[in-house]
């Protein structure tokens, strides 16, 4: 008989827990918002005399000072036997800035005297060890609200949602950072570089003007070509081990040229495999545009 899944939601607030917990309802979990730490016993108590429903509930900064016990309660749960799994939900601080200042919501660490982003940084610091003790961690800076979803339904939906590994190839510059959620890492900055060419400097890798410059390179096509031959290579062996998703970050120095045309290929020759893709691009405005068209490499 299949254990029922018993899954704590917490991170960094603005970060997605109340859309994670509202995915995990539709799944049929029974869900509670922003349970004090100290009734955690209790509700674990509860939920063992009601077999066959999967649980979750969100615990974050928003429990005050009591929040700080959960690492404790945690330590007690698994000495006892029960069985939990423990969601950290992250995001870049501007991500989590913008998304207050969108809102105008008050941060929960927000006392009066310090601003936003020093509330930002006290809570990311205060759930620093909770983020270490975390069974999955989700960076959800670039997701949209569809791909969150579709992440959730994927890992905790059951085997109906969990059949099909899903792989984001995402566009980057390295002059802004590498993506923190990246597997596996390509770094194109061996290619010519059209930024240097002031009509294509305003254009990106989504531009036919940008993909005519690269296509005159032979380097462009030999590393489409391998490239894509080591991930029909590595990608069902991922899907053998169990793996849920690949993160795919393709970076060029901004990330508006090189790094979105390989990004786009790649897209698009995994497209035509058959597997389940997403695209982002994470430098520049049209994020999640997916291009039509055929891929270069078959």
């Amino acid at each position: 008989m299949e254990q029922n899944r018993f899954v704590i939601i917490t991170g960094m607030s603005g970060a997605g827990k109340t859309q994670v917990l509202r995915t995990l309802e539709d799944l049929n979990y029974f869900c509670v918002d922003n349970l004090p730490v100290m009734l955690l016993p209790k509700f674990i108590e509860l939920s063992r005399q009601t077999p066959g429903r999967n649980t979750a509930m969100v615990i974050d900064a928003r429990g005050g000072e009591s929040f700080a016990g959960l690492l404790e309660i945690m330590d007690e749960m698994k000495a006892n036997g029960f069985a939990f799994e423990l969601l950290f939900l992250d995001a870049d601080n501007a991500a989590l800035i913008r998304r207050y200042k969108e809102t105008r919501r008050r941060h929960p660490l927000e006392k009066g005297h310090n601003s936003l982003a020093e509330s930002v940084a006290l809570e990311r610091k205060s759930l620093k060890e909770v983020r270490e003790r975390a069974d999955t961690v989700i960076d959800t800076s670039r997701y949209s609200a569809a791909m969150l979803k579709d992440e959730i339904s994927h890992l905790y939906g059951g085997a109906a949602s969990s059949s099909e590994m899903l792989i984001v190839v995402q566009s980057f510059g390295f002059k802004y950072g590498l993506p923190l959620d990246s597997d596996l890492v390509l770094d194109v900055r061996f290619l010519p570089n059209p930024f240097y060419d002031p009509e294509l400097r305003k254009h990106t890798g989504n531009d036919k003007e940008v993909q005519d410059f690269l296509n005159k390179y032979p380097e462009t096509f030999e590393f489409l070509k391998m490239e894509c031959e080591l991930l029909s290579f590595l990608i069902p062996r991922y899907v053998k081990e169990g793996k849920s998703q690949l993160v795919i970050s393709v970076g060029c120095t901004g990330g508006q040229h090189r790094s979105v045309y390989i990004a786009n290929n790649i897209y698009n020759y995994l497209r035509l495999k058959s597997w389940r893709v997403e695209l982002l691009h994470r430098e520049i405005t049209q994020t999640g545009i997916k291009p039509g068209g055929d891929a270069t490499i078959k």
